[in-house]
């Protein structure tokens, strides 16, 4: 219907005899398009890629002794002993409790926690030490290589700490000093990369028995923290009042931590960061509306006379309008569509570069920003071409014959 519209061919006919001008406004749209939906996918993919990352400690709780009483930490370990008191800990009682409220949500394990000095050989050095039920073991902390262990002088070592001491299956090394007593362990199993995390970190870690750790280091029955591992990351605020409200009812007990709270400022950060990087993006378009309000206004005035003829001949003031706005469309539809085409190749490579990963390229989340970037292209377009468009239907008809 268009095609046959004799405004729409008069609108084509004035893009097909000034080009070379039409092309360049077209190409501020297409680089403008290119620039916010490029940008928009780096931040698509870098937080799709962040949160598939974090996601596996954003469904922990981490129960801790409340010390804002005045209380320390949890007691750590300064060459062999725990300095853990009952207000730093977490009682067997409690624990209790703690499972009861929280146990229908997932994985509720008890943990003791502490640093000590290791010697391996001729090297030494420090290693965070975690005590734990072996029973609970294989549901927390996957193994690359080896077993769990199956007596108390068998541990579980960090990769990060495997590689920086050379220790394979097998391997011997010794915990705490002269003075407060030495213990050897034989590694039995090195446990797969965690990366960073709030409940366990393990990857520069010893990972002991319970009752090699209390036999070292005493303590039995008073856990340094409780963590809960759950299996539907949407159970978190539910599992946290359950165990405040079943041990804080009288006085603050225990606090709660909830580590998809971090991952959720992560996410908005990285957001807000994208959305910096679009908007700075989109000065490009700034500048192709400039170009393409310059353009249409320099049409406007080339063709006076023609607009002149047209009105004398009963043409209408909206149609003038139309035949305008046509050729801003047309320069938007062009510009937006060759940008949508070069934003995926370009895109590709931003994300590959910036990112590391196109794992998360072509999820909808990344891809929604090419539309998105494409309407805001045809719309810089028609509102650039709306003063342009009114200009000329409100020519005088006999002021407009007359020009030269």
């Amino acid at each position: 219907m268009m095609a046959k519209d004799v405004i729409f061919q008069l609108s084509l006919r004035s893009i097909r005899l000034h080009f070379l001008r039409s092309v360049l406004a077209a190409l501020g749209i297409v680089i403008g398009v290119v620039a916010i939906s490029s940008m928009g996918m780096m931040g698509a993919n870098m937080t799709l890629s962040v949160t598939e990352e974090l996601s596996s400690m954003g469904n922990v709780l981490v129960v801790q002794a409340d010390t804002s009483g005045g209380g320390g930490g949890p007691g750590f370990i300064g060459g062999g002993g725990s300095s853990g008191t009952d207000d730093t800990t977490i009682s067997d009682s409690n624990f209790g409790k703690i499972e009861k409220a929280a146990d229908k949500y997932g994985t509720v394990y008890y943990l003791y926690s502490g640093r000590d000095k290791i010697s391996i050989g001729s090297e030494e050095g420090r290693a965070s030490i975690y005590g734990m039920d072996p029973d609970v073991m294989p549901d927390i902390l996957p193994i690359a290589d080896g077993a769990y262990p199956k007596s108390t002088s068998s541990v579980l070592i960090g990769p990060t700490l495997a590689e920086r001491y050379g220790l394979t299956l097998g391997s011997r090394l010794t915990i705490g000093t002269e003075d407060t007593g030495e213990e050897t362990v034989r590694v039995v199993g090195i446990l797969e990369e965690r990366g960073m995390s709030m409940d366990l970190n393990s990857d520069n870690a010893i990972i002991t028995t319970e009752k090699w750790y209390t036999g070292v280091y005493g303590g039995e029955g008073e856990y340094d923290q409780v963590n809960v591992l759950l299996d539907d990351i949407n159970d978190a605020d539910t599992a946290k009042t359950a165990i405040t409200d079943q041990l804080n009812r009288r006085e603050t007990v225990v606090a709660v931590q909830d580590s998809s709270r971090m991952l959720e400022s992560i996410t908005s950060t990285l957001g807000t960061l994208t959305s910096f990087v679009m908007a700075i993006a989109g000065i490009s378009l700034i500048v192709a509306a400039v170009s393409i309000f310059n353009v249409m206004m320099m049409s406007v005035t080339e063709r006076i006379r023609e607009i002149g003829i047209l009105r004398s001949i009963g043409t209408q003031k909206g149609e003038i309008r139309r035949m305008f706005i046509y050729e801003s469309v047309i320069l938007g539809l062009v510009g937006a569509g060759i940008g949508a085409i070069v934003s995926l190749g370009m895109g590709y490579l931003i994300v590959m570069a910036m990112v590391g990963t196109t794992q998360y390229f072509f999820n909808p989340q990344s891809l929604v920003y090419i539309p998105m970037a494409m309407a805001v292209g045809i719309i810089t377009c028609v509102v650039s071409g709306v003063y342009p468009a009114w200009r000329a239907s409100n020519l005088d008809p006999i002021d407009a014959l007359r020009a030269e």
